[in-house]
């Protein structure tokens, strides 16, 4: 092996010597012909079954995002505090650091991430390390690394160590010519963004694996996310978590998609819990590997709506972001999440009322409140 290894390591010279100084455009190569696993033709994975007193140990990626820490927190609770591991590229910030196991992990390495996975005997994984719809569109080579090149890194590192695998997918997963009213869990998919692309190819991929070597992959088509722990983070559904912060800081919210765009949005302790449950599941009772899962559908005029019998003085103007309303228009209306229903029992608990009164007593809007009455 030494040719190879001498070739392995020209390579690696070459990149690292690019002069160009704009950091993320190198991104790690790793050739299939020298990677140091082989998945062989009859391979066959199994996940390992857990018992109570037997917990996985559970790897996090992109978790300083929307939906990583809150997912780190409840995994915490559930299975104990060391076996649940966060990660990131960035700083996490004390409180972050200190709640819990925090490493940096860049899903662009894969050296990297395989000796995370092996040095801490990660079980599960849960990928969340991606870019959004609209900051994906105005980066889209950023996009494409991350979103798809991160995945195959993952999905080769989870086949290899035998792990119950979770990834994310999403409304963008949809487009144009789908059906919007309601989006059943199997229809034709041609969504006309990076992020979009990047969730159908994860989807498939991760089916393919799933048949092909016995990978033990889940996962879920969020709808928007609505969380009072994160400021918005370049999404197209993000209006519906910046409203709560406008009304309560200026009492003026200036929405950037039509007052009639309808989608479907959730709570984020519902999409954690359903994140659980899935993952919990039995592998005999899941027909699909992909599965929508819904809890509520509304417009910005209905949120603003409800939002004001709160803050009853909140100014609310339309300044349409093109971009923004042409990906919304290619989503879903609503999701027909009857699969999950069905095969492990989905059901939401929180509704458009009691997702507003929740937002509010997170963010502190009662004097705001009282100074209004």
């Amino acid at each position: 092996m030494p040719i190879v290894k001498n070739v392995s390591r020209a390579v690696s010279q070459l990149l690292q010597s690019s002069g160009c100084g704009c950091g993320i455009s190198i991104v790690p190569v790793r050739c299939i012909g020298v990677s140091p696993r082989q998945v062989a033709s009859d391979a066959s994975f199994h996940s390992v079954t857990f018992s109570e007193s037997d917990h996985p140990r559970v790897l996090i990626t992109g978790g300083l995002g929307q939906l990583g820490v809150g997912l780190a927190k409840l995994l915490r609770k559930r299975f104990g505090k060391n076996n649940v591991i966060l990660s990131d590229i960035r700083k996490p910030a004390d409180n972050i650091f200190y709640s819990g196991p925090f490493i940096y992990a860049d899903i662009l390495d894969y050296k990297n991430l395989r000796e995370i996975v092996v040095n801490n005997r990660i079980t599960w994984l849960f990928h969340y390390s991606a870019l959004l719809s609209a900051v994906g569109e105005a980066n889209v080579p950023l996009a494409r690394a991350v979103n798809i090149t991160g995945l195959h890194n993952v999905l080769d590192i989870a086949a290899e160590h035998n792990l119950r695998l979770f990834v994310p997918s999403t409304i963008g997963a949809f487009g144009p010519t789908s059906p919007r009213d309601p989006t059943p869990d199997l229809c034709i998919q041609r969504p006309r963004t990076i992020y979009g692309v990047s969730k159908v190819h994860a989807e498939l991929m991760g089916e393919y694996y799933h048949y092909r070597y016995g990978l033990d992959f889940r996962c879920l088509r969020y709808p928007g996310i609505i969380s009072a722990d994160s400021q918005p983070g370049g999404g197209t559904t993000d209006y519906a978590v910046q409203i709560f912060h406008d009304a309560i800081k200026t009492g003026k919210f200036q929405c950037n998609l039509k007052p009639d765009t309808r989608l479907p949005m959730m709570y984020i302790d519902d999409c954690l819990k359903a994140t659980l449950e899935v993952m919990e599941a039995p592998a005999e009772a899941l027909t699909m590997r992909t599965y929508n899962i819904s809890a509520m559908s509304f417009t910005p005029e209905e949120l603003a709506q409800e939002v004001q019998k709160h803050v009853p003085e909140l100014e609310v103007t339309y300044n349409v972001d093109k971009v923004r309303q042409a990906i919304a228009d290619s989503w879903p209306m609503n999701f027909d999440d009857r699969n999950a229903r069905r095969d492990w029992g989905w059901k939401h608990d929180y509704d458009l009322p009691e997702l507003v009164t929740t937002m509010f007593s997170f963010l502190g809007s009662d004097s705001r409140i009282a100074q209004a009455n």
